[in-house]
């Protein structure tokens, strides 16, 4: 999934928040595709947390509470949808013949 000497950023971060690189010319290895398991849960859980919220935007008897925790948990999911699109636009643009 990698080109060759470029980083993909994985799914899921470092100590203290920072990002994770992996540095590997074979995208079928061990850690690549643990890393494609990892986005596809990510997008998973994201597309399920949508639905919910779209549920529970259209109940009008959903309580602050229960809005709270959704909106938190569906920042999470943006976080890691967005860290997911930020690694695969690096991949397309590494892969893309006519971008310099």
């Amino acid at each position: 999934m990698t080109a060759p000497n470029r980083l993909r950023l994985l799914p899921w971060s470092g100590p203290e928040g920072k990002p994770c690189y992996l540095s590997t010319d074979d995208g079928e290895g061990y850690m690549s595709r643990l890393a494609d398991n990892i986005e596809a849960m990510q997008l998973g859980t994201a597309a399920e947390l949508l639905e919910r919220a779209s549920n529970k935007l259209d109940d009008q008897g959903t309580g602050s509470e229960d809005m709270r925790r959704l909106a938190k948990d569906l920042t999470g999911a943006l976080s890691d949808v967005l860290r997911v699109a930020t690694s695969r636009g690096e991949l397309l643009a590494v892969s893309d013949p006519h971008s310099p």
